[in-house]
């Protein structure tokens, strides 16, 4: 494993480190020591690495991840695992407002709560958060799922796409054509494979509602017009 201390070590050798990997190579476990809040870190993974951060990191951690599995072990400032676009990026801490942003694939899990606009725009990432999430999470929600174990705030899901989003606290409001849905079976077993993924053993996919599209606002309707 290849240590980097941030106290000694300028950020900008990390992410060259894991942006200049060898094919084949098994030098692929990193640690990263004393990130004291720094920004942009480890961005742009596009090989199979591990890196653990042992601390709290600011903006944009694990950005534009491809592949790569970050665990904070900490919390996160905003932006986290932003465009994400495979791989796994762990947060055992709280997370900032809009994590998982315009994430197009991977997966997200964050052990605590997270800020308001948790995954906006997003365009096919995973999303799971034990705590509670803030307002506007899953803005404009294009492909995806959010998993929420605790309490969404106002406005989940506002001018939603084909996101699917569950929550198994209280949401405060739902925004624009966003409705809640029957819970069928195909969703419960949809439901189950995320949470085995994200390692949550101690709820069950029963207990969650699911909310998604009512599908009235993907054409322009003056009937609308106060919704737009």
């Amino acid at each position: 494993m290849r240590t980097f201390d941030l106290a000694t070590t300028p950020l900008r050798d990390l992410n060259s480190a894991l942006h200049t990997i060898a094919p084949g190579t098994n030098d692929t476990n990193f640690e990263v020591v004393n990130p004291r809040g720094s920004h942009s870190v480890a961005v742009g993974i596009d090989q199979p690495v591990t890196v653990e951060v042992r601390g709290s990191v600011g903006y944009y951690c694990a950005g534009m991840n491809d592949g790569g599995t970050v665990t904070v072990h900490g919390s996160a400032g905003p932006g986290v695992a932003e465009n994400m676009m495979s791989g796994t990026v762990v947060i055992e801490g709280d997370a900032s407002q809009y994590a998982g942003a315009t994430g197009r694939g991977g997966l997200l899990v964050i052990k605590g709560n997270a800020a308001s606009r948790c995954g906006i725009s997003m365009k096919g990432i995973d999303i799971v958060v034990r705590g509670n999430i803030g307002h506007m999470s899953a803005f404009m929600g294009q492909s995806g799922h959010l998993v929420v174990l605790g309490n969404a705030g106002d406005a989940l899901g506002d001018s939603l796409y084909e996101a699917k989003l569950f929550v198994r606290g209280e949401v405060k409001s739902l925004g624009a054509d966003c409705i809640q849905k029957e819970m069928k079976p195909k969703h419960l077993r949809l439901l189950a494979e995320l949470l085995d993924k994200a390692g949550v053993t101690d709820v069950k996919p029963e207990e969650f509602k699911r909310y998604g599209s009512a599908r009235t606002l993907y054409n322009f309707n003056i009937d609308n017009a106060d919704a737009y």
